[in-house]
Protein backbone atom coordinates (compact mmCIF):
# COMPACT_ATOMS: atom_id res chain seq x y z
CA UNK A 1 0.00 0.00 0.00
CA UNK A 2 2.58 2.39 1.13
CA UNK A 3 4.59 1.24 -2.39
CA UNK A 4 1.85 2.45 -4.37
CA UNK A 5 0.80 5.28 -2.09
CA UNK A 6 4.67 6.32 -3.03
CA UNK A 7 4.30 5.72 -6.99
CA UNK A 8 1.14 7.96 -7.02
CA UNK A 9 2.89 10.71 -5.20
CA UNK A 10 5.96 10.46 -7.35
CA UNK A 11 3.78 10.23 -10.64
CA UNK A 12 1.96 13.41 -9.72
CA UNK A 13 5.25 15.45 -8.77
CA UNK A 14 6.32 14.58 -12.09
CA UNK A 15 3.35 15.83 -13.85
CA UNK A 16 3.42 18.89 -11.72
CA UNK A 17 6.87 19.77 -12.78
CA UNK A 18 6.35 19.31 -16.22
CA UNK A 19 3.03 20.61 -16.84
CA UNK A 20 2.90 23.50 -14.44
CA UNK A 21 5.29 25.96 -15.49
CA UNK A 22 3.54 26.11 -19.09
CA UNK A 23 -0.03 25.33 -18.05
CA UNK A 24 -2.44 27.16 -20.38
CA UNK A 25 -0.34 26.20 -23.57
CA UNK A 26 -2.37 23.91 -26.06
CA UNK A 27 -1.82 21.68 -28.74
CA UNK A 28 -2.38 22.44 -32.37
CA UNK A 29 -5.39 22.99 -33.75
CA UNK A 30 -6.57 20.59 -36.35
CA UNK A 31 -6.57 22.68 -39.51
CA UNK A 32 -7.40 20.45 -42.95
CA UNK A 33 -4.69 20.65 -45.41
CA UNK A 34 -3.47 18.70 -48.62
CA UNK A 35 -1.58 15.45 -48.83
CA UNK A 36 2.04 16.39 -49.39
CA UNK A 37 3.68 15.73 -52.67
CA UNK A 38 5.62 12.60 -53.14
CA UNK A 39 8.81 13.53 -53.47
CA UNK A 40 12.00 10.57 -53.42
CA UNK A 41 15.60 10.55 -51.75
CA UNK A 42 17.06 13.88 -50.58
CA UNK A 43 19.82 14.17 -53.36
CA UNK A 44 21.89 17.50 -54.01
CA UNK A 45 21.50 17.51 -57.14
CA UNK A 46 17.76 17.66 -56.73
CA UNK A 47 17.41 20.91 -53.87
CA UNK A 48 16.06 23.51 -55.90
CA UNK A 49 13.81 21.07 -57.43
CA UNK A 50 12.75 20.06 -54.20
CA UNK A 51 12.21 23.24 -52.37
CA UNK A 52 10.35 24.79 -55.12
CA UNK A 53 8.00 21.82 -55.24
CA UNK A 54 7.63 22.40 -50.90
CA UNK A 55 6.72 25.83 -51.24
CA UNK A 56 3.51 25.00 -53.53
CA UNK A 57 2.76 22.56 -51.05
CA UNK A 58 2.90 25.49 -48.82
CA UNK A 59 0.89 27.78 -50.98
CA UNK A 60 -1.89 24.88 -51.09
CA UNK A 61 -1.92 24.21 -47.56
CA UNK A 62 -2.19 28.17 -46.79
CA UNK A 63 -5.56 28.66 -49.13
CA UNK A 64 -6.56 25.33 -47.08
CA UNK A 65 -6.72 27.11 -43.96
CA UNK A 66 -7.83 30.48 -45.36
CA UNK A 67 -10.82 28.57 -46.56
CA UNK A 68 -11.17 26.77 -42.90
CA UNK A 69 -11.04 30.25 -41.82
CA UNK A 70 -8.06 29.80 -39.53
CA UNK A 71 -5.82 33.15 -39.84
CA UNK A 72 -3.03 32.67 -37.52
CA UNK A 73 -1.96 29.28 -39.42
CA UNK A 74 -2.78 30.85 -42.68
CA UNK A 75 -0.43 33.28 -41.93
CA UNK A 76 2.20 31.09 -40.58
CA UNK A 77 1.93 29.47 -43.95
CA UNK A 78 2.07 32.58 -45.42
CA UNK A 79 5.71 32.94 -43.95
CA UNK A 80 6.87 29.80 -44.36
CA UNK A 81 6.36 29.80 -47.78
CA UNK A 82 8.45 33.27 -48.82
CA UNK A 83 11.12 33.12 -50.84
CA UNK A 84 14.58 32.16 -49.79
CA UNK A 85 12.81 29.63 -47.39
CA UNK A 86 13.90 26.25 -48.19
CA UNK A 87 11.74 22.83 -47.18
CA UNK A 88 12.92 19.19 -47.63
CA UNK A 89 9.61 17.84 -46.48
CA UNK A 90 6.45 19.72 -45.84
CA UNK A 91 3.15 18.00 -44.38
CA UNK A 92 0.23 20.36 -43.27
CA UNK A 93 -1.92 17.67 -42.01
CA UNK A 94 -2.19 16.92 -38.25
CA UNK A 95 -0.63 20.11 -36.27
CA UNK A 96 2.44 20.09 -39.38
CA UNK A 97 6.10 18.74 -40.44
CA UNK A 98 8.36 20.23 -41.53
CA UNK A 99 12.05 20.32 -42.71
CA UNK A 100 13.54 23.12 -43.25
CA UNK A 101 17.14 24.05 -44.61
CA UNK A 102 19.54 26.81 -43.62
CA UNK A 103 22.60 27.57 -45.33
CA UNK A 104 23.94 25.78 -48.78
CA UNK A 105 23.31 22.10 -47.95
CA UNK A 106 25.01 21.32 -51.30
CA UNK A 107 28.11 22.38 -50.45
CA UNK A 108 28.15 22.26 -46.38
CA UNK A 109 31.00 20.15 -44.74
CA UNK A 110 28.68 20.06 -41.48
CA UNK A 111 25.21 19.50 -41.24
CA UNK A 112 23.24 20.54 -37.93
CA UNK A 113 20.10 18.70 -37.04
CA UNK A 114 17.56 20.22 -34.53
CA UNK A 115 15.41 18.15 -32.93
CA UNK A 116 12.36 20.26 -31.33
CA UNK A 117 10.32 19.26 -28.05
CA UNK A 118 6.52 20.14 -26.68
CA UNK A 119 4.17 22.24 -28.18
CA UNK A 120 5.76 22.98 -31.81
CA UNK A 121 4.03 22.96 -34.56
CA UNK A 122 3.58 25.02 -37.32
CA UNK A 123 1.42 27.64 -35.25
CA UNK A 124 5.07 27.88 -33.25
CA UNK A 125 7.29 27.13 -36.10
CA UNK A 126 8.92 30.88 -35.76
CA UNK A 127 10.67 29.57 -32.31
CA UNK A 128 12.30 26.96 -34.06
CA UNK A 129 13.10 28.69 -36.97
CA UNK A 130 14.62 31.68 -34.76
CA UNK A 131 17.14 29.22 -32.83
CA UNK A 132 18.36 27.28 -36.33
CA UNK A 133 18.55 30.64 -37.65
CA UNK A 134 21.02 31.88 -34.69
CA UNK A 135 22.66 28.98 -34.95
CA UNK A 136 23.50 29.24 -38.74
CA UNK A 137 24.87 32.40 -39.00
CA UNK A 138 27.05 31.29 -35.70
CA UNK A 139 28.22 28.34 -37.67
CA UNK A 140 29.14 30.28 -40.75
CA UNK A 141 29.40 29.56 -44.97
CA UNK A 142 30.98 26.16 -44.73
CA UNK A 143 27.48 24.47 -42.27
CA UNK A 144 24.26 23.78 -43.02
CA UNK A 145 21.66 23.52 -40.39
CA UNK A 146 18.41 21.17 -40.66
CA UNK A 147 15.02 22.39 -38.50
CA UNK A 148 13.49 18.87 -38.01
CA UNK A 149 10.22 18.70 -37.23
CA UNK A 150 9.38 15.31 -38.51
CA UNK A 151 6.66 14.39 -36.08
CA UNK A 152 3.54 15.15 -33.85
CA UNK A 153 5.17 17.06 -30.92
CA UNK A 154 3.00 16.23 -27.81
CA UNK A 155 1.65 19.23 -25.88
CA UNK A 156 3.25 20.31 -22.73
CA UNK A 157 -0.24 19.67 -20.83
CA UNK A 158 -0.60 16.78 -22.57
CA UNK A 159 -0.39 12.93 -20.65
CA UNK A 160 2.17 11.85 -23.76
CA UNK A 161 4.68 14.52 -22.64
CA UNK A 162 5.46 12.04 -19.68
CA UNK A 163 6.07 9.22 -22.02
CA UNK A 164 8.48 7.72 -24.44
CA UNK A 165 5.73 6.77 -26.58
CA UNK A 166 5.50 9.91 -28.96
CA UNK A 167 9.51 9.29 -28.98
CA UNK A 168 8.96 5.75 -30.21
CA UNK A 169 6.82 6.48 -32.70
CA UNK A 170 9.02 9.43 -34.60
CA UNK A 171 12.24 8.02 -33.58
CA UNK A 172 12.12 5.72 -36.90
CA UNK A 173 11.07 8.71 -38.92
CA UNK A 174 14.11 10.19 -37.53
CA UNK A 175 16.15 7.73 -38.41
CA UNK A 176 15.43 7.01 -41.94
CA UNK A 177 15.91 11.11 -42.43
CA UNK A 178 19.90 10.67 -40.91
CA UNK A 179 20.60 8.38 -43.09
CA UNK A 180 18.81 9.52 -45.95
CA UNK A 181 21.35 13.12 -45.37
CA UNK A 182 24.18 11.27 -44.80
CA UNK A 183 23.54 9.35 -47.99
CA UNK A 184 22.99 12.76 -50.29
CA UNK A 185 26.46 14.31 -47.84
CA UNK A 186 28.90 11.39 -47.97
CA UNK A 187 31.41 12.53 -45.79
CA UNK A 188 29.81 15.86 -43.88
CA UNK A 189 29.86 15.71 -40.37
CA UNK A 190 26.34 15.53 -38.43
CA UNK A 191 25.63 16.82 -35.42
CA UNK A 192 22.04 16.28 -33.82
CA UNK A 193 20.65 18.87 -31.76
CA UNK A 194 18.20 17.32 -29.67
CA UNK A 195 15.92 20.02 -27.18
CA UNK A 196 13.87 18.77 -24.31
CA UNK A 197 11.34 16.00 -25.22
CA UNK A 198 13.24 15.94 -28.37
CA UNK A 199 15.77 14.39 -26.51
CA UNK A 200 14.07 11.47 -25.88
CA UNK A 201 13.34 10.93 -29.76
CA UNK A 202 16.80 11.26 -30.31
CA UNK A 203 17.62 8.89 -27.49
CA UNK A 204 15.16 6.12 -28.89
CA UNK A 205 16.76 6.74 -32.30
CA UNK A 206 20.30 6.38 -31.05
CA UNK A 207 21.56 3.35 -32.56
CA UNK A 208 20.30 3.45 -36.10
CA UNK A 209 21.96 7.10 -36.34
CA UNK A 210 24.64 7.83 -38.45
CA UNK A 211 25.91 11.06 -36.63
CA UNK A 212 29.33 12.21 -35.04
CA UNK A 213 26.82 13.94 -32.10
CA UNK A 214 23.83 13.45 -30.15
CA UNK A 215 23.76 16.77 -28.01
CA UNK A 216 20.88 16.70 -25.38
CA UNK A 217 20.15 20.06 -23.58
CA UNK A 218 17.16 21.50 -22.06
CA UNK A 219 16.58 17.17 -21.13
CA UNK A 220 13.97 15.92 -18.91
CA UNK A 221 15.87 12.41 -19.36
CA UNK A 222 15.73 10.55 -22.15
CA UNK A 223 14.29 6.99 -20.98
CA UNK A 224 17.65 5.54 -20.35
CA UNK A 225 19.85 5.03 -17.16
CA UNK A 226 23.17 6.00 -19.54
CA UNK A 227 24.48 7.16 -22.22
CA UNK A 228 26.26 3.89 -23.23
CA UNK A 229 22.68 2.41 -23.29
CA UNK A 230 21.84 4.52 -26.25
CA UNK A 231 24.03 1.89 -28.26
CA UNK A 232 25.45 4.67 -30.72
CA UNK A 233 29.06 5.58 -31.82
CA UNK A 234 28.14 8.86 -31.66
CA UNK A 235 29.33 11.53 -28.71
CA UNK A 236 27.02 12.05 -26.11
CA UNK A 237 26.90 15.46 -24.70
CA UNK A 238 24.35 16.91 -22.11
CA UNK A 239 23.66 20.76 -21.06
CA UNK A 240 21.20 22.38 -19.46
CA UNK A 241 21.00 26.08 -18.37
CA UNK A 242 21.07 27.55 -14.61
CA UNK A 243 17.99 29.17 -15.35
CA UNK A 244 16.41 26.05 -16.89
CA UNK A 245 12.81 24.99 -14.81
CA UNK A 246 13.26 21.63 -16.12
CA UNK A 247 16.24 20.92 -14.04
CA UNK A 248 13.51 20.40 -11.36
CA UNK A 249 11.98 17.77 -12.60
CA UNK A 250 12.19 14.41 -10.54
CA UNK A 251 14.71 11.66 -12.73
CA UNK A 252 12.30 9.00 -11.80
CA UNK A 253 10.52 6.48 -14.39
CA UNK A 254 7.17 5.19 -12.49
CA UNK A 255 5.97 2.20 -14.30
CA UNK A 256 2.15 2.50 -13.87
CA UNK A 257 -0.19 -0.34 -14.99
CA UNK A 258 -0.01 0.80 -18.61
CA UNK A 259 2.76 2.67 -19.34
CA UNK A 260 5.71 4.41 -17.57
CA UNK A 261 5.61 8.13 -16.39
CA UNK A 262 9.07 9.69 -15.96
CA UNK A 263 12.68 9.77 -17.82
CA UNK A 264 15.32 8.16 -15.53
CA UNK A 265 18.72 9.33 -14.94
CA UNK A 266 19.51 13.44 -15.45
CA UNK A 267 21.53 13.62 -18.86
CA UNK A 268 24.05 16.17 -17.10
CA UNK A 269 24.67 13.46 -13.87
CA UNK A 270 28.22 11.73 -13.65
CA UNK A 271 25.59 8.81 -13.57
CA UNK A 272 24.62 9.32 -17.01
CA UNK A 273 27.86 9.37 -18.42
CA UNK A 274 27.30 12.23 -21.56
CA UNK A 275 30.21 14.78 -21.95
CA UNK A 276 28.89 18.08 -20.47
CA UNK A 277 28.72 21.13 -21.92
CA UNK A 278 28.89 24.44 -20.27
CA UNK A 279 24.94 26.10 -21.07
CA UNK A 280 25.76 29.29 -19.21
CA UNK A 281 22.89 30.75 -17.76
CA UNK A 282 20.07 29.75 -20.45
CA UNK A 283 16.40 29.49 -18.93
CA UNK A 284 14.31 26.81 -21.11
CA UNK A 285 13.80 28.32 -24.49
CA UNK A 286 17.03 30.35 -24.38
CA UNK A 287 19.91 27.78 -25.43
CA UNK A 288 19.92 28.93 -29.03
CA UNK A 289 19.87 32.81 -28.47
CA UNK A 290 22.12 34.73 -29.97
CA UNK A 291 25.27 35.75 -27.85
CA UNK A 292 24.27 32.90 -25.51
CA UNK A 293 26.74 30.56 -24.12
CA UNK A 294 24.97 27.38 -24.81
CA UNK A 295 25.08 28.50 -28.69
CA UNK A 296 28.89 29.23 -28.35
CA UNK A 297 29.63 25.29 -26.47
CA UNK A 298 26.91 23.59 -29.42
CA UNK A 299 28.69 25.38 -32.20
CA UNK A 300 31.98 24.11 -31.53
CA UNK A 301 30.31 21.26 -31.01
CA UNK A 302 29.06 21.20 -34.64
CA UNK A 303 32.17 22.32 -35.85
CA UNK A 304 34.06 19.08 -34.42
CA UNK A 305 35.92 21.56 -31.64
CA UNK A 306 35.78 20.44 -27.50
CA UNK A 307 32.87 22.31 -25.95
Amino acid sequence: MASRLRRALLAALVTASVVVPLVGASGPGEVPAPKPVALGPVSVAGLQERYAANREGIRAAERMADRHGDRRRAAALRTMRKPGRRFLSFDGRDGGRAVEVYGDLGRARRVAVLVPGSDTSLDTYARLRNGALALSRRLGEKAAVVSWLGYRTPGTVEPEVLTTGTADSAAPRLTSFVRELAAAKPGARISLLCHSYGSVVCARAAHGLDAEDIVLYGSPGTGFDSARQLRTRATVWAGRGGSDWIGGVPHVRIPLLVTTVGFGTDPVSREFGARVFDAGDAGHSDYLKPGSTALASMSRIVAGRDA
